[in-house]
């Protein structure tokens, strides 16, 4: 599956480049949003399908708010692992890991609060983050469980690496994965603003 993103990512690279003109690629990054609601819509059938994937997941109560919770405060220390380990300031490098794989607005908003360097770190590192979370969870899913799958995916599970997700577990962590995502994504800009204004 990894192998799989990984070649498509590839090819729409090579056709970005060199055989899409402008206007086919406006159309096609012009008509994303259609596709991944094409794709909720066709999860949301998956998952009505299965009966008891409502019941499950209710059963969860506030308990659905654990998985957030747990990846937010995780993304909040690898901020703090990351000042300490590359010499950054402290509010930036915890900024930045806040973003939770939201790479456009992580870049945005600490463009705005600590300048282009940090706005172009924020961008990139958050990229990187759902990039590698094409190739770690596959492996995440198979070898630990798939819970634990969700948490590299951050703001990105309710979207881009909902397909992956889709692919590696079950409909019960396919609605977990989209309540993580909006929950992580509704966070992000509060968190960025907030973590800056108290550390910065």
């Amino acid at each position: 599956m990894a192998l799989l993103a990984l070649t498509c990512l590839g090819a729409g690279i090579v056709c970005g480049l060199w055989l899409f003109s402008g206007e086919t690629a406006r159309f096609f990054t012009g008509n994303s949003a259609g596709m991944l609601y094409l794709l909720m819509f066709l999860v949301g059938i998956s998952v009505g399908l299965g009966k008891d994937v409502f019941r499950k997941v209710g059963s969860y109560r506030l308990r659905v708010l654990l998985l957030p919770a747990a990846i937010t405060g995780a993304s909040v220390a690898a901020g703090v692992l990351c000042a300490f380990l590359t010499g950054r300031p402290l509010a930036e490098s915890v900024c930045i890991t806040s973003g939770m794989g939201w790479y456009s607005l992580a870049g945005i908003l600490l463009t705005g609060l600590a300048g282009p360097e940090a706005g172009a770190v924020a961008f990139l590192a958050n990229l990187l983050r759902e990039m590698l979370s094409f190739l770690v969870i596959p492996w995440i899913a198979a070898h630990l469980n798939h819970y634990t799958a969700i948490a590299p995916a951050g703001a990105t599970s309710e979207d881009t690496t909902l397909a992956v997700l889709i692919r590696c577990t079950g409909e019960e962590i396919v609605v977990l994965a989209v309540v993580n995502g909006v929950l992580c994504s509704a966070a992000v800009p509060f968190l960025i603003r907030f973590l800056y204004a108290l550390l910065g």
